[in-house]
């Protein structure tokens, strides 16, 4: 008799994926959800997502060094932007933790209104490696700051959007210390003149994109930004000093150009564009919305200079005609995306003619357009079948016949904006058959019911942002179906959906990625409902609240205990006491952004009390004008100093003023 030998156990995944190949594998996922669940499998795979990481966004300085240090050993990109009370000695102290610093070649400090000029320079005395900064809303950020950014000798790639405080004395530091940039945006730096821009140009000769948008610069500095031998791209957004003389300075013959953006430039004209694709015939991103000019036959006929490069056309509230259409078709058939919200003119026989030509497309911007009918549709899905994206708001002649079609040749949707038309739910039944869909928007369709909500849960499993704004027929059990079926969802709108009760949030309890949360206007949520949210939906970062007038200090103490990367929150008009109050904004270490208006049942001592419980860690606040003058000006002044920008409404205040709580 033979001896029989036990069967051998498989050998386990580890003895055969190597962590060398399960970092390659991780080139190829790209979604942060299925990136989570490959490093829950095992610690072996927990290693290879941690050896494969190169960017970090940290909600808490604090965990720097353990994150940095060992788990996470080759962090290129860290975004500090979301860090609650950053300033120059918390990220001095940061630095000072590790030498992990120095191979760090890109750093966010977006809207960090708490770093100054000691914490930059510490920074780029650190980082020896650093590439790429960014400081874009920073307001109190200025010329010293921008000294210190000087020293940052290999920076390439520099942000300083709306930082009010740099003039040309700042830029030319920059200019002059940062010789190899690349890329600078400096939109809304109001303080930045021709001056700045031209030593700019003298200095940094490998520019090659530059946001100048907003600012109060002439053709001048157009005139400068001419001499660049590699400019590739120029946004020029709402520059009204800038016309068509200073864009004929951009027709050099370097033929560098591949976008350019000059939408809300009021005094620029066909002429003006004309001349610059005359002189870039490598053109690939044009953005003329909003100018005020009309789209000639004779500019038209300019694009097919570029009928071979140009990929994206926006011409967003223009006036053009059929043959306007038929001669962009003809003359730009490789487009990709256009852009035609709120144009005039445009009719179903246009649009025909336009996309019978451009089979590439991909994105189609129609918001606005009030003559279109299904036959668009119908041309749009015969001719259009690598669409993924199509915005269709307020074209409320369209039907569930159409959509019928749209479902069947765009199969590959992954985005539509069909807010204010008369979708239905068989619209919805035809339109999920898209099982892509990432994006949908169903604001103000007041037809739609829990039928269509079951067609959405049932077939978009990879939805991710759902838009059900005032869709008052939704209710509860509708809310049961994409809780079961829409798992991945993020963002989600039901503003003024009143039917909505404390059971519909327990559905939506079950969401552990929904990060962004608007219930305004529900008056039959409580506090409980909020509570369901709060211990469920561990990823919530902004929640509006305005209006739920029944909800009082639990929901606030529930979110604080179970909300901790809770960044934005609206709770104007809730029922809300300054005991609830500061224990939300005392707990929250991730809070930047409150709306506090018409809080009736919270004093002025109570506000006092929450504010200071803060600790200063809030950026931006709305507040009652009427507070301006009742709280203390030495907390209004600490809150300011420390970057939090305070709005204040013009709402009369709805309580005495004296009562203590």
């Amino acid at each position: 008799m033979k001896c029989s030998h036990p069967p051998s156990l498989p050998k386990p995944i580890t003895a055969i994926l190597s962590v060398d190949l399960l970092v390659r594998i991780l080139d190829h996922i790209v979604d942060a959800g299925d990136r989570k669940s490959f490093r829950l499998v095992c610690d072996h795979f927990l290693l290879a997502e941690s050896l494969h990481r190169r960017s970090l966004r940290p909600l808490r300085l604090k965990y720097l060094p353990s994150l940095l240090g060992r788990r996470y050993p080759s962090i290129e990109s860290l975004d500090l932007s979301v860090c609650h009370s950053l300033d120059d000695n918390s990220l001095a102290t940061a630095i000072a933790s590790g030498s992990y610093w120095q191979k760090l070649r890109r750093v966010g400090l977006a809207r960090a209104s708490g770093v100054g000029w000691k914490g930059i320079e510490a920074l780029v005395t650190t980082c020896p490696l650093i590439e790429a900064i960014d400081l874009s809303h920073c307001c109190e950020v200025g010329d010293r700051v921008a000294a210190a950014l000087a020293k940052a000798a290999g920076l390439r790639d520099l942000r300083i959007d709306k930082c009010l405080g740099v003039t040309d004395v700042g830029l030319a530091m920059v200019s002059v210390g940062c010789g190899r940039l690349e890329r600078l945006g400096i939109k809304w730096c109001m303080e930045i003149s021709d001056i700045g821009i031209d030593l700019l140009v003298k200095k940094c000769r490998n520019l090659r994109v530059l946001d100048l948008s907003y600012l109060q610069v002439t053709n001048n500095s157009l005139r400068a930004i001419s001499s660049l031998e590699k400019f590739e791209a120029l946004s020029l957004v709402g520059c009204r000093f800038i016309d068509d003389e200073g864009l004929a300075f951009l027709n050099n013959g370097r033929n560098s150009l591949q976008s350019i953006d000059i939408s809300r430039c009021q005094n620029v004209t066909w002429f003006g564009i004309a001349s610059v694709i005359e002189g870039h015939r490598n053109l690939q991103i044009i953005n003329m919305g909003d100018c005020h000019t009309e789209v000639t036959p004779a500019f038209l006929s300019q694009l097919s200079l570029i009928k071979t490069t140009l990929n994206i056309l926006k011409l967003d509230g223009l006036q053009i005609s059929d043959s306007g259409l038929q001669n962009i078709g003809s003359n730009c058939n490789n487009l990709i995306e256009i852009g035609l919200s709120k144009c005039l003119g445009v009719t179903d026989k246009g649009i025909g003619e336009l996309v019978s030509s451009c089979t590439c497309l991909r994105s189609i911007d129609l918001t606005c357009c009030h003559l279109l009918t299904d036959n668009v549709l119908t041309a749009i899905s015969k001719y259009c079948i690598n669409l993924t994206c199509l915005r269709l708001e307020a074209c409320s002649l369209m039907t569930e016949k159409g959509f019928g079609q749209i479902a069947t040749g765009c199969s590959q949707l992954l985005e539509i904006d069909l807010t204010d038309c008369s979708i239905n739910d068989i619209a919805l039944q035809h339109l999920t058959k898209c099982s892509e869909l990432k994006v949908l928007k169903l604001g103000l369709c007041a037809n739609i019911t829990s039928k269509g909500l079951a067609y959405i849960g049932s077939n978009c499993n990879n939805l991710e942002e759902l838009d059900l704004y005032r869709c008052v027929e939704v209710d509860d059990y509708g809310l049961s179906f994409l809780a079961d079926g829409c798992k991945r969802l993020k963002k989600l709108n039901l503003c003024y959906c009143i039917q909505i009760t404390n059971q519909g949030l327990q559905y939506l309890s079950s969401l552990e990625w929904l990060s962004d949360l608007e219930l305004r206007g529900l008056v039959n949520v409580s506090s409980m409902g909020i509570t369901s949210i709060a211990f469920g939906c561990k990823s919530l970062v902004e929640l509006d609240l305005k209006g739920c007038s029944s909800i009082d200090d639990a929901a606030m103490f529930a979110l604080a205990r179970y909300s901790l990367n809770l960044r934005q929150i609206n709770i104007s008009n809730c029922s809300v006491s300054g005991v609830g109050l500061c224990k939300l904004l005392r707990t929250l270490k991730c809070l930047q952004d409150a709306k506090l208006v018409q809080l009736t049942r919270t004093s002025v001592e109570g506000f006092e009390f929450a504010l200071r419980a803060s600790r200063c860690k809030l950026k931006k606040l709305k507040l009652a004008g009427d507070l301006m003058e009742l709280l203390s000006p030495k907390l209004l002044q600490m809150l300011q100093a420390r970057g939090c920008r305070i709005r204040w409404v013009d709402k009369p205040m709805l309580f005495n003023s004296l009562t203590i709580e």
